[in-house]
């Protein structure tokens, strides 16, 4: 992403009142499949690009990982997305959502293979043929690993970067739940990935359930998220890192605080 744009939140017609009164936000995200392909743009995402906010796409029903080609539409809207918004980059993951016609409703995990590569490169290379501008790519929580991995996390992901030249955008709670549940240190991720290629960062919060740590989007994001986000930005600090809820929305005073502890951890102006 061009340019530092600090500590952003997700946009989210729920909360769009509290995003529209944050003085200092100059970033933000929106489902892309939320946004139409023509015709005006949400009143209040157009307020927010009047104010100088840049808006982000961000899409959920790609499929990049899938061994199918991805849908010409959904790219095709992708695109229109990123234009009606004059977005200066949009964002995927690196997952699957549908296989042989069906849809599964989730991001599903990649098994980390060749193969695998090879399929979301293919999908990523047929996405960017359609795009206006750059694509950022978001690695998922997952609670299981598949039996037939040939690579490492960081491997996989700096494969397909390198042979995309896709962006990165690091999920940083992600990267702590994948670590808590393998028992790894999730340093060991940060130091071995191309910190210079994440476009921003999601920071959200999770909660633990019979021993397994999920990745909710509707808790407050914990203490050990906050120190890793300290941790990337002393390796290298993002452009922009967002706050990321999905539901049971709480007070504003409580976003407002997690907001402030996000811009705490990582150096960057409060936007409150």
């Amino acid at each position: 992403m061009p340019g530092a744009f600090g500590v952003g939140i997700g946009w989210r017609p729920e909360i769009a009142g509290f995003v529209a009164g944050l003085p200092g936000l100059r970033f933000t995200e929106v489902i892309a499949e939320s946004v139409p392909a023509s015709g005006p743009v949400p009143a209040p995402l157009a307020a927010l690009r009047e104010a100088g906010t840049a808006v982000v796409p961000h899409g959920i029903r790609l499929s990049l990982g899938g061994a199918e080609p991805v849908d010409p539409a959904r790219v095709a809207h992708l695109a229109a997305a990123a234009r009606q918004l004059g977005a200066p980059l949009v964002s995927e993951h690196i997952a699957f959502v549908r296989a042989g016609g069906l849809e599964a409703g989730h991001l599903l995990p990649l098994p980390r293979s060749r193969e695998a590569v090879d399929a979301v490169v293919a999908n990523v290379a047929r996405t960017q043929a359609e795009l206006p501008v750059p694509i950022a790519l978001e690695p998922i929580a997952a609670i299981f690993d598949w039996p037939d991995d040939e690579l490492d996390e960081a491997a996989f992901l700096t494969e397909i970067l390198d042979r995309t030249g896709a962006l990165l955008l690091l999920d940083i709670a992600n990267v702590y739940a994948n670590a808590r549940n393998r028992g790894a240190e999730p340093t060991d991720l940060l130091d071995r990935l191309p910190l210079e290629r994440v476009a921003y960062v999601h920071v959200a919060g999770g909660a633990e359930h019979d021993g397994i740590y999920h990745d909710t989007h509707t808790d407050a994001v914990p203490r050990e998220v906050l120190d890793l986000v300290g941790e990337l930005c002393a390796r290298h600090r993002p452009p922009a890192l967002m706050l990321e809820r999905d539901g049971h929305y709480p007070p504003a005073q409580t976003l407002r605080t997690e907001l402030d502890a996000i811009s705490a951890a990582s150096g960057y102006p409060v936007v409150t």
